[in-house]
């Protein structure tokens, strides 16, 4: 109650006559005491999701008359720098098609965490990024998307790369202990390769500077390949190839009309 109360900006006894108050009005009982202090009810839970969808119908009745009258409705999607170009060119110029009284807002977000952050806030509607993300979100898988290897010209490599020869390769890498990092190792660790760690940023501009600057090769995602070429650098692919689940994800709750528009282009534009 004291953390609840120091949240909403109110003193914890203000807080508790208010719950008094509102369970004598509805002649239920949301909360019991417990050891540690009170636990919410059964009906408390229901009366909770009952409250979220009520509210979320009023958002969705709002944004209708946002849509109708002079102001303009906003989409707000939350996406990792990998992933954009491909929401930018592809996903909204498709969805601004059969929507253009919506102004879509790209939320920046640097990783899967700060998307995922970004969401749980209300900062956005949707999210675009790989997966997995934790289970209090609802996910709409879009495609598989490559990981390939992003190196300055000259180096003498196949294409396809065998993962062995990651083996002592210099490469850029997420700062250690980061999610993203977190799964590179496990995949190093499943082929038994150790490559030289040259450079460990989250910075995906220090990344393309390394390799640019001819330091070290780089993992990414395929979309940034047109980037990477545009550039003067080399993509090639890996053997076995290795791919990441790009979707869409949201919270457990009822979409604004906007938002579930988005979700259908999104998935008819998989489907294509």
């Amino acid at each position: 109650m004291t953390d609840a109360a120091r949240s909403l900006y109110i003193a914890q006894p203000a807080l508790s006559r208010a719950i008094r108050d509102l369970e004598r009005e509805l002649g239920l009982t949301l909360f019991a005491r417990s050891g540690r202090g009170v636990v919410v009810t059964t009906q408390g839970l229901r009366v909770v999701k009952l409250a979220r969808e009520a509210l979320d119908a009023v958002h969705e009745i709002e944004g209708l008359a946002g849509q109708g009258g002079a102001t303009e409705a906003e989409l707000r999607i939350a996406s990792t720098p990998s992933l954009e170009p491909g929401l930018a060119g592809r996903l909204l110029p498709a969805y601004s098609a059969e929507h253009p009284g919506v102004r879509v807002h790209i939320v920046r977000c640097d990783g899967r965490d700060a998307v995922v952050s970004a969401i749980r806030d209300q900062r956005a509607d949707l999210g675009l990024t790989d997966l997995p993300v934790p289970t209090d979100l609802i996910t709409h898988p879009l495609e598989r998307q490559e990981i390939v290897l992003i190196s300055p010209p000259g180096l003498d490599l196949p294409n396809p790369v065998p993962m062995r020869k990651l083996n002592g390769m210099r490469l850029a890498l997420p700062a250690r202990g980061s999610l993203r990092r977190r799964e590179l190792d496990a995949m190093f660790g499943r082929y038994a390769v150790a490559p030289v760690v040259v450079l460990e940023t989250d910075e995906r501009n220090g990344w393309l500077k390394a390799v640019r600057n001819g330091q070290a090769s780089l993992l990414w995602y395929r979309g940034m390949a047109e980037q990477a070429s545009r550039a003067g650098l080399v993509v090639r692919s890996l053997e076995p190839a290795v791919r990441r689940v790009i979707a869409v994800v949201h919270a457990r709750k009822r979409l604004p009309l906007i938002a579930q528009d988005f979700l259908t282009t999104a998935e008819k534009g998989t489907a294509a």
